[in-house]
């Protein structure tokens, strides 16, 4: 009974796309199929069913609202962003750039995230980071443009390359969501350091990011939740 109901998670990971939404990451039905050998995540998709989690566009509106969800909800985030969006148009490298701190505090922003925030808009606008070039990228490589950009330190970055370049074997392994879902489901008797999570997701390799999104399907289905809607111009 239990391998009949994964198989049909697996195959509904198959059909459920829908054909004008792209899901992250690259390759997650393969993904799926792999990884589902293993009982835990034959069990998460018996339970929590196949992960939605939409592919972001890459680019400079992503990367900014991923600096908004440091240290933050992404419910929050989102909040600051919409503020951002309706004072900000087009939400550019070149109109942000034109903001006062007093727009930018009005929307949310700390004076650390304005700062990492222009930084990142001022790279973008006179070329120094590029993000046709991130996306052609190898993940090594486009991990460390990423991070050369001040105030994007590994979480951001591997977030932005799971969701907006759906690399298929990211690790995320300092998300505090992806630490307690970890824990609920491997049975640990606490939350997992990031040293110690990075550690065990070598067991998922060539699919870690897919990994990774089961476990955050399963925090919140435990949880009566879905994942969060953005702003439809931050989806590929």
């Amino acid at each position: 009974m239990g391998q009949q109901s994964t198989r049909r998670a697996v195959e509904a990971s198959r059909r459920e796309c829908e054909p004008d939404e792209t899901y992250a990451p690259q390759g997650l039905a393969e993904g799926i199929s792999a990884l589902a050998a293993e009982p835990i995540f034959a069990a998460i998709l018996r339970t929590a069913g196949p992960p939605r989690f939409r592919r972001r566009r890459n680019g400079f509106g992503t990367l900014l609202h991923i600096i908004l969800e440091q240290q933050v909800s992404i419910d929050a985030a989102a909040k600051m962003y919409h503020r951002l969006a309706g004072l900000c148009r087009p939400l550019a490298p070149e109109t942000f750039l034109a903001l006062d701190d007093a727009i930018l505090r009005s929307c949310g922003f700390s004076r650390q995230k304005m700062r990492y925030a222009r930084d990142l808009a001022a790279a973008v606008e006179r070329g120094s980071f590029d993000f046709a070039r991130l996306a052609a990228a190898e993940d090594e490589t486009a991990m460390a443009d990423l991070l050369a950009i001040r105030g994007i330190g590994r979480w951001s970055a591997e977030i932005y390359l799971l969701f907006a370049l759906g690399r298929p074997d990211i690790w995320p392994a300092a998300d505090l969501g992806l630490q307690l879902a970890t824990a609920e489901q491997l049975g640990l008797g606490s939350r997992p350091a990031e040293v110690e999570l990075r550690f065990r997701g070598e067991a998922w390799r060539p699919w870690r990011s897919v990994a990774a999104c089961l476990f955050w399907q399963s925090y919140l289905h435990a949880r009566g939740r879905v994942a969060p809607r953005l702003a439809p111009e931050l989806y590929a």
